[in-house]
């Protein structure tokens, strides 16, 4: 089942999130008390969250989710200012963070509150 970025981004405003800015493809969140970030990108009608590198530790934790699954290499892009940068592919460094897809609306549901869970230990 496809999950788009747009049935994503309305589950995300539902559940108290904050969009600071769309740029292309790419659409930066924050949960509802926290100055975390984190993005959401669009390719090909498919959604993925993307989170910080230092949240890799907790990955196994997000991949239980049921509808969550890490995608394999990390995600790279320009758009994603707060994150940090690595050479890759190019002399320039870019932004990287670890993407997962999500193909429902409780899988978003789930992975925000394991997330906000995480923020708040």
């Amino acid at each position: 089942m496809s999950f788009s970025a747009e049935q994503l981004t309305e589950q995300l405003i539902k559940l108290g999130c904050r969009s600071n800015f769309k740029i292309k493809n790419i659409n930066e969140f924050m949960p509802a008390n926290s100055k975390e970030a984190f993005y959401v990108h669009e390719q090909s009608g498919q959604a993925k969250l993307v989170i910080r590198p230092v949240f890799e530790v907790f990955s196994d934790d997000f991949e239980a989710l049921d509808g969550i699954s890490r995608i394999k290499d990390y995600f790279h892009s320009s758009e994603m200012t707060r994150f940090p940068t690595r050479i890759y592919k190019s002399a320039q460094p870019i932004h990287y963070g670890l993407a997962f897809k999500v193909t429902s609306v409780l899988a978003a549901e789930q992975f925000i509150k394991q997330f906000n869970k995480i923020l708040t230990q």
